[in-house]
């Protein structure tokens, strides 16, 4: 950070308007959900965005690697990296480039698909690329403290460091009260708009064969959930206030690759259990190999953030699209 402020280190800009979404601390706090959010609303103003990712996890950050919108084959994950994958399957029409440098990334995109706006994904930490909005997700049910940087914590900067963004969105504002982190980020810094969001259950999906299935087929059945994000405790805390019973919660490594043999073992314990059907998050089920066929259904759920005073929240971000025009 000081090397960019004295001008040591040398910041890029691109052509077209940049707004980041990012963290103050290591995942789990709703991020791709808030990304696939504002380029939901890019697209219904008119707009062709972008997303421009480093892709983690994949074998190799350095490469460039583009997802065409409107791709036939969906990315494989263990190509891509599994947040990619699924920004891909939740924004079909939107170009997603994959570089650890992303102003290599955003030129791609302006060059082949001629995008009228970039959404660096994960990019409040990543100085080397001008932005003209920052957006930073906070979770309602995660405490945040300047004890709590690395390696102490998950924080990966002090609370000053929100003195950059522009806008702040306390995510599952539903399952916690919000109230005590948004007194800190205001204390931290009272030039930045904080928003509020809410997570909200879209519907089901089989796993395997990407069928739709109803709420209403499940719900009101023991069910077990497993997962390997961030946040665990907050995907099966949401479960249990959409009204399931849980009779198995099972938590991995954020970005775990599942192994047919794990999958085998989960399934087989849930079925002991009276479980009827496996639940799990978008971001896992893109890691899924289709050769496995599991003794139980094992069904993804498809999420929205939902952000209050949506409006508002518009506003500001095609203000800032507007400056940020050439």
């Amino acid at each position: 950070h000081a090397g960019y402020r004295m001008g040591w280190l040398k910041t890029q800009r691109l052509s077209r308007p940049v707004v980041s979404v990012g963290n103050l601390t290591v995942g789990g706090t709703g991020k791709t959900p808030l990304v696939a959010t504002i380029s939901q609303i890019l697209q219904r103003q008119g707009l062709k965005p972008s997303v421009l990712t480093r892709g983690y996890g994949r074998e190799n950050e350095q490469y460039l690697i583009v997802i065409e919108p409107g791709a036939a084959r969906p990315p494989e994950a263990r190509e891509v990296g599994d947040e990619p994958a699924l920004l891909a399957r939740m924004l079909p029409g939107v170009p997603i480039v994959l570089c650890a440098d992303r102003f290599r990334s955003g030129q791609a995109a302006e060059e082949c698909f001629q995008v009228d706006a970039h959404i660096l994904d994960d990019g409040f930490q990543h100085l080397a690329l001008a932005r003209d909005l920052d957006v930073v997700a906070l979770d309602a049910t995660q405490p945040l403290s300047n004890w709590r940087l690395l390696p102490a914590g998950r924080q990966r900067e002090p609370l000053s460091a929100l003195r950059r963004a522009q806008i702040v969105v306390v995510t599952r504002s539903d399952s916690a009260d919000s109230k005590p982190l948004e007194e800190l980020v205001k204390k931290a810094s009272p030039s930045t708009k904080i928003f509020r969001s809410q997570t909200v259950l879209r519907g089901w999906i089989n796993a395997w064969s990407g069928e739709p299935i109803p709420h209403s087929r499940i719900h009101g059945q023991k069910v077990a959930a497993f997962c390997g994000i961030g946040n665990p405790d907050a995907f099966f805390a949401d479960l249990l206030r959409w009204g399931f019973d849980l009779v198995g919660k099972d938590a991995f490594a954020d970005h775990h690759v599942y192994t047919d043999r794990e999958i085998q073992h989960l399934t087989a314990v849930a079925h002991k259990n009276g479980a009827t059907a496996l639940l799990t998050t978008q971001k896992d089920a893109v890691k899924f190999s289709r050769e496995w066929t599991p003794q139980l259904p094992i069904l993804s759920c498809e999420i929205e953030a939902q952000i209050q005073d949506a409006g508002d929240f518009e506003k500001t971000l095609l203000s800032a699209m507007r400056k940020g025009k050439p």
